[in-house]
């Protein structure tokens, strides 16, 4: 996967980052030098590492995401990316101040968000779509990453209504360059008025690297502006 950090401004939603410096889910080093508590679970061919590093982060909110994991990543998987990582780690980490980041494996977490933000446990059904995606470098634009990973939020999200999270209606004043929530409801459109395999196609384009601009009329019949437009003219999903 490329190496790249956003954190993010609205609330519920995630950070994508592939930093080279997170732990490889391939090696078996600790990420940090302290920590509380180490749990694994091995569940149907997946393979869950839990390190949790806030001596007062409730561990019934850790079991929480544990459960979410082995819900929604084994079927991010079988839709999206059989090929994905068997092995991933979640770190509780109180020195990270976004949400969550993830790269190479390693889910990185913020206790003081979760903490705050109890319901908001669909952060690991879009972190973990990020690792189903593997996209290399310039594999295509950052904000349809991000834009796949929230609809597949909203499609597979476990919590979002108590969680407060929703897609957003749609504004003039937006753009499918906005990414994260606003370009996953045009996604959500598309799929529904122009192709249903749209988001699958697309997200195969990006991680085969064969993703270009003209993907969009193929795909939709249509260059991305004017299939904005015609969005933006009837924005019903």
């Amino acid at each position: 996967m490329n190496q790249r950090l956003k954190k993010m401004a609205m609330a519920g939603a995630m950070t994508l980052c592939l930093a080279p410096s997170l732990l490889h889910a391939q090696d078996e080093r600790t990420p940090a030098d302290k920590f509380y508590q180490r749990d694994t679970t091995v569940k149907n061919g997946f393979t869950l590492i839990v390190i949790n590093k806030a001596e007062n982060f409730d561990l019934h909110e850790k079991q929480r995401l544990v459960d979410a994991f082995f819900k929604v990543y084994p079927e991010e998987v079988a839709h999206y990316n059989r090929k994905s990582l068997k092995k991933i780690f979640f770190v509780i980490d109180p020195a990270y101040h976004g949400v969550a980041e993830t790269g190479g494996g390693v889910a990185r977490y913020n206790p003081e968000w979760l903490t705050k933000n109890p319901e908001d446990i669909d952060v690991v059904t879009h972190e973990m779509m990020h690792v189903v995606q593997a996209y290399p470098d310039g594999s295509g634009p950052g904000w349809l990453t991000e834009g796949i990973a929230d609809y597949v939020r909203a499609q597979y999200g476990i919590n979002n209504e108590a969680a407060r999270w929703s897609l957003p209606a749609f504004k003039a004043t937006q753009s499918y360059e906005n990414s994260y929530r606003v370009t996953a409801r045009f996604l959500q459109w598309l799929v529904k008025n122009k192709n249903p395999k749209m988001v699958d196609k697309l997200d195969k384009a990006m991680r085969e690297k064969t993703y270009t601009d003209g993907i969009w009329k193929q795909l939709a019949g249509a260059d991305l502006d004017s299939l904005w437009k015609e969005y933006a003219a009837n924005p019903v999903v």
